[in-house]
């Protein structure tokens, strides 16, 4: 209806106030500090140029993360977590949750899927009509489901997510260091403005009011920067922070951590000459991801005792071997891992095929 249409609009329209708002302190720090500071307050040329261009250099770096934070769309769940037409119809007809999640089950069975929601169950999305993919979140602010959702940030006006959570650490990274070379630069003339009683002028508000907005922000953005590198080093997102990821085994909050140097990888890929500049490189496709495994799924391993006379091979294909991890797990999880991993199952195979001998010895004599 055109006065739902019109609320919408209305609601977008007011989420840019916050992004307005900062661009608009931007604007003026940068007027303040290089026509205010620079070539009105400070008289020696040397200083002048030195501050000009580490200015310059911290201010580029953080527009342009800013920029990709914010104009960055954020990445959706693919057709294949869609259900297909007929599954879909028998979705939608059917009444019984229980004969719903058979269905879900069903087409989640050729997915890379390790979560489910509390209860156990396959994430859907009724909304968006989408198996979620591991990490996928529905957003409200949005609309849309988005991967690896770590949340909606209203001062970028934009969900943090998979495509741009990267440019999201170095737009915090990058606007503490500008606010932090502003107000280390401006307390010297700021102390001489509020200790000396000199006759006011433009300049003077400016040099105060920068020093005051500089350090407001700093305090604000120091925190939250510190979150976000231990939610980094931690492989989670702040939604992950707050409510575990479930998997078909239980909960586990650690269960997408695969060691500090990896989980930072995760987010700034394997070049480091890279991670300082908001271009992509974050690994994966943000669909799979690849876990620590610690545990053995339930759901994909069984074991039985074979009669005497069947050979190794027979007695081996009795337990049903986890999926294999995807490219991008296997891109990203050490060797050495899945040694110590194959090793552990070895042995449980070995075990499995000498009880298995023991009992038919016993049935037989």
């Amino acid at each position: 209806m055109a006065p739902t249409h019109v609320l919408r609009c209305c609601q977008r329209g007011l989420a840019w106030i916050p992004v307005i708002f900062i661009a608009l302190v931007v604007c003026w720090s940068y007027y303040a500090y290089v026509v205010q500071l620079c070539l009105i307050t400070i008289t020696s040329t040397g200083e002048k140029i030195i501050y000009l261009v580490v200015f310059h250099l911290s201010f580029i770096m953080f527009v342009w993360s800013y920029w990709k934070t914010i104009f960055t769309r954020p990445a959706n769940p693919s057709k294949e977590f869609c259900l297909p037409k007929t599954e879909k119809e028998q979705y939608e007809k059917e009444q019984r949750p229980e004969t719903q999640q058979e269905i879900l089950r069903r087409v989640a069975s050729t997915l890379p899927l390790y979560t489910r929601t509390g209860a156990g169950a396959i994430r859907y999305c009724d909304r968006c009509q989408v198996i979620k993919p591991d990490r996928c979140h529905h957003c409200s602010a949005c609309d849309m489901c988005v991967l690896k959702m770590d949340h909606h940030c209203p001062w970028v006006n934009n969900c943090v997510g998979f495509s741009n959570y990267k440019f999201f650490i170095l737009f915090l990274t990058y606007s503490l260091i500008y606010c932090l070379f502003i107000a280390a630069s401006v307390l010297q003339y700021f102390i001489k403005f509020w200790t000396t009683y000199l006759t006011e002028s433009q300049a003077k508000f400016h040099v105060l009011f920068l020093f005051f907005v500089a350090a407001m922000f700093c305090i604000s953005i120091l925190s939250l920067f510190t979150y976000h590198l231990w939610l980094v080093g931690k492989n989670r997102s702040t939604i992950e922070a707050f409510r575990a990821p479930v998997f078909r085994n239980g909960p586990d909050k650690n269960g997408f951590s695969l060691g500090f140097s990896k989980n930072i990888a995760q987010v700034f890929g394997d070049q480091k000459k890279y991670w300082l500049l908001p271009v992509f490189t974050s690994q994966g496709d943000g669909f799979s991801f690849p876990t620590r495994l610690v545990t053995i799924d339930p759901e994909q391993h069984t074991e039985c005792l074979q009669p005497m006379g069947l050979d190794k091979t027979a007695v081996d294909g009795c337990v049903e071997q986890p999926d294999p991890p995807s490219e991008s797990q296997n891109h990203l999880l050490a060797n050495d891992y899945h040694s110590e991993e194959d090793h552990k199952e070895t042995e449980v195979l070995k075990s499995d095929e000498s009880e298995a001998v023991t009992i038919s010895i016993d049935s037989e004599s």
